[in-house]
């Protein structure tokens, strides 16, 4: 059963506070009430009854089973929230009630971490805990973005349609990640491939023909004198497993270096500003916070609140610090729109379809009909990333593989001359 933390005033006009255990929040003030007090706050406290009896059997050498939140949970994936989440939203659409509902899906899941976090919620929300507030206690599963959704369906009743566009916006947030992902494996497919082919080359070709030109006795061309060179650092154990050390520890650097505050802004910019690949990102990341403040505003959450999550959400710090800015200036009373424009960060197209859905009091269709537009964007921008990397790829192995002939051929031209 939860327990309420609350603050009263008793007959004599004092303050008092305390806790008490109820099955819900208008229960526990009825209780105080019932006492001969008058509430003055009362607040569930995220620990519930049974936690602390738990706790208590655990410090007494007890086996008493973990409390709700508590229990050893393994990673959740994206894709098992999304699933979740339409699935949900048919239940609760059809009329079942949330915590059958919640059981019947947590019923459904393999065991794991998941599963485990399913039945937490649905102990917490028949302890008397609101959904929102039991999501809330599962950040790892439930993000900002989900917890606030589902508090503004509890608020205005709609929690069926909040949950179908919770499941909408989460399928084309992972659709849109599959495509740039699915465009990516190619070209990584063929450059590992690639890669694998010239090593082979360097490790047991060129060795060869270098004996030959050896046993010849004469000078080696540049170009082939560097391709002997460059065989032999990688063949050397000693050079090879330096250079391999350095690259490991060079990536470690850099990704300790980007996880620091100007480490990640530095690269989230770069991100932007890479030729081909920043259009794509700034494309995805502009739908991905049109979208997400487009269904925050459906919800009915407030616009500084939403745009509060937009930025958490959208996972480029630059772009986050230009909507930081943006909820500035609307807390001076400005427009979204204005500001928007000011930070450049945004296109024209996505600044001008938000005033006029401003204007005309449609602010959340014209966001989602602007994610929309750029998702198409986003598809016709990754299918000529792949179209534009094909032909550079055979470039890149045609000119390695050119070069390699002609270094290992020019020293046979020479023997073919003297041999005249």
């Amino acid at each position: 059963m939860p327990i309420f933390a609350y603050e009263a005033i008793n007959a004599k006009g004092q303050k008092e506070n305390g806790e008490l255990e109820a099955a819900n929040r208008n229960q526990a003030i009825l209780d105080i009430r019932n006492a001969g007090l008058k509430p003055t706050k009362v607040t569930q406290r995220a620990e519930t009854a049974a936690a602390k009896q738990a706790a208590k059997a655990d410090t007494g050498g007890g086996g008493a089973a973990p409390a709700p939140g508590k229990r050893k949970r393994g990673r959740v994936s994206v894709q098992q929230v999304t699933d979740f989440t339409a699935q949900f939203a048919v239940l609760i659409d059809a009329g079942l009630p949330v915590v059958r509902s919640l059981k019947v899906l947590a019923k459904q899941q393999k065991a794991g971490g998941f599963k485990t976090v399913l039945e937490d919620v649905a102990e917490s929300v028949e302890q008397g805990s609101s959904l929102s507030e039991a999501f809330a206690m599962h950040p790892k599963a439930f993000d900002r973005l989900y917890t606030n959704m589902i508090k503004a369906g509890e608020a205005g009743g709609i929690l069926d349609t909040i949950l179908q566009r919770l499941a909408d916006f989460m399928e084309k947030a992972a659709r849109l990640k599959k495509k740039v992902i699915g465009a990516m494996i190619y070209p990584i497919i063929v450059m590992s491939v690639a890669v694998m082919i010239l090593t082979g080359i360097m490790i047991f070709v060129v060795p060869a023909f270098e004996k030959m030109f050896k046993e010849q006795g004469f000078a080696l061309p540049f170009a082939t004198w560097l391709l002997v060179e460059f065989s032999r650092a990688i063949i050397n154990p000693f050079i090879g497993g330096i250079g391999i050390i350095l690259i490991i520890a060079a990536s470690l650097a850099f990704g300790a270096w980007s996880r620091t505050t100007t480490g990640t802004r530095i690269v989230d910019s770069l991100k932007l500003k890479v030729p081909i690949f920043g259009n794509i990102i700034q494309k995805a990341v502009t739908a991905r916070f049109t979208r997400t403040l487009g269904t925050l505003v459906q919800a009915g959450v407030p616009i500084l609140e939403a745009l509060t999550i937009c930025k958490n959400a959208i996972g480029n710090v630059v772009l986050g610090a230009a909507i930081e800015k943006v909820a500035a200036s609307i807390k001076e009373g400005e427009t979204i729109a204005g500001p928007l424009s000011e930070t450049g960060m945004f296109d024209d197209l996505v600044v001008n379809m938000i005033d006029v859905g401003e204007e005309t009091g449609e602010l959340d269709k014209m966001l989602i009909k602007v994610a929309d537009t750029f998702d198409v964007y986003v598809d016709i921008a990754v299918e000529s990333l792949v179209s534009i990397l094909e032909p550079v790829l055979i470039v890149f192995m045609g000119g390695a593989i050119g070069f390699i002939v002609i270094a290992l051929f020019l020293p046979l031209v020479g023997l073919i001359e003297n041999i005249k």
